[in-house]
């Protein structure tokens, strides 16, 4: 008895849905849609595909509404069932694109968008998208290579340029990169972002001594712009102007005393005044605030060794080595601490592997600067 009582229960559950339930037409939803009425249209649609779950029509129209209501999520579905249904329908490749790049998706944006330009080459709002999914996908040859001559057809567009010359910069066409930001810098010689930026180019292009002067105009500008400091700093490093070098990476301390890169290479300076003392609470800061920068790892590996501290200078300098196995420094080191520890076999690798390698060139200043490019903005 009481499972009928419950069967019962169940069906006057049900009963309001059913009540609710409504048949829609296309030209139901095409009305909702002259109306303004967006959100009723969409449920029009939906109810549509649901009637005929074959018609790619109905899901590409519902995927437009949901768009317009930033529903990107359900929007992409709808069209990823329109596409498996008809794939030639008009504009569903782009909107599907352009949904997945709403949401963020950049990758998978990047498959539907190609194939939108492979059927028009001519659509500039496909191509700038496709552009700006490579560049938000960490592609940056390819953002460049769609990117370039839709900016070349919109020389107004600042963001757009700056997108471009970002993805120069970090693709390390620095010509590219410079031609862009010298565009930036005429409708705007007061950035000092733009500033920075060139200066990163011309060092890429071994220009050091140009993009010293692109800094200082930057700092000029801006003096507590984040990382101007470090950055003049660190150019100033690699002309081994070491006095001029240390006092920026302090002014660049005083502006964020937490800067790892800043902290590392002030270190490396007083190991190159030979102060240990000075330079040890530096280093050990550095690799607390952040474990990748290797120049800290082989610095304190060489002081440990000097103090008789085996232990901690094999692990540095492993570190040091495994962020860069082809820096010859810590391999050096490392065969004279294997050399202190009775180890002459191994010791002995170490120095045949400093034979092997050539001193490599300082990095730009493009790679000690950032981290990312900068996010886009949708």
């Amino acid at each position: 008895m009481r499972n009928r009582k419950l069967g019962w229960l169940a069906v006057v559950l049900l009963l309001p849905a059913f009540a609710s339930a409504q048949t829609y037409r296309p030209a139901d939803a095409i009305a909702f849609e002259q109306q303004g009425r967006i959100a009723e249209a969409a449920e029009a649609w939906r109810a549509v595909t649901q009637q005929d779950p074959n018609d790619a029509a109905a899901f590409a129209s519902l995927g437009v509404d949901l768009s317009k209501q930033q529903k990107y999520m359900e929007a992409a579905a709808a069209y990823t069932k329109a596409i498996a249904l008809d794939p030639a329908l008009p504009g569903i490749q782009l909107n599907l694109g352009l949904a997945q790049f709403k949401q963020g998706h950049f990758q998978d944006a990047i498959a539907p968008l190609g194939s939108a330009l492979a059927v028009n080459p001519n659509n500039m709002q496909a191509r700038t998208l496709l552009g700006l999914s490579y560049y938000g996908a960490k592609n940056f040859p390819d953002a460049v290579k769609y990117l370039e001559p839709v900016a070349k057809s919109d020389p107004t567009n600042a963001e757009l340029h700056e997108v471009l010359a970002q993805s120069c910069l970090w693709a390390k066409n620095y010509s590219c990169a410079l031609d862009e930001f010298h565009k930036i810098l005429e409708q705007n010689p007061d950035s000092p972002a733009a500033h920075m930026l060139s200066g990163e180019a011309l060092d890429g292009l071994g220009r050091t001594p140009e993009a010293i002067v692109e800094f200082q105009t930057a700092k000029k500008i801006a003096p507590t712009e984040p990382n101007v400091n470090f950055g003049l700093g660190y150019l100033y490093w690699k002309m081994r102007q070491y006095k001029d070098a240390k006092r920026e990476f302090e002014a660049e301390l005083m502006v964020d005393p937490d800067n790892p890169q800043a902290l590392a290479y002030l270190g490396d300076i007083e190991m190159k005044r030979n102060d240990p003392d000075k330079a040890l609470p530096l280093l050990k800061k550095t690799v607390q605030l952040k474990n990748d920068i290797r120049i800290a790892y082989s610095d304190l590996g060489a002081i440990f060794l000097e103090t008789k501290q085996y232990q901690d200078a094999m692990v540095t300098l492993q570190r040091a080595v495994e962020l860069d196995p082809a820096q010859p420094d810590a391999h050096f080191r490392l065969g004279r601490l294997y050399q202190a520890m009775g180890d002459t076999a191994t010791a002995q690798k170490e120095f045949a592997r400093v034979r092997e390698l050539h001193e490599k060139e300082d990095e730009n200043v493009a790679a000690k600067m950032s981290g990312a490019p900068p996010p886009l903005r949708q």
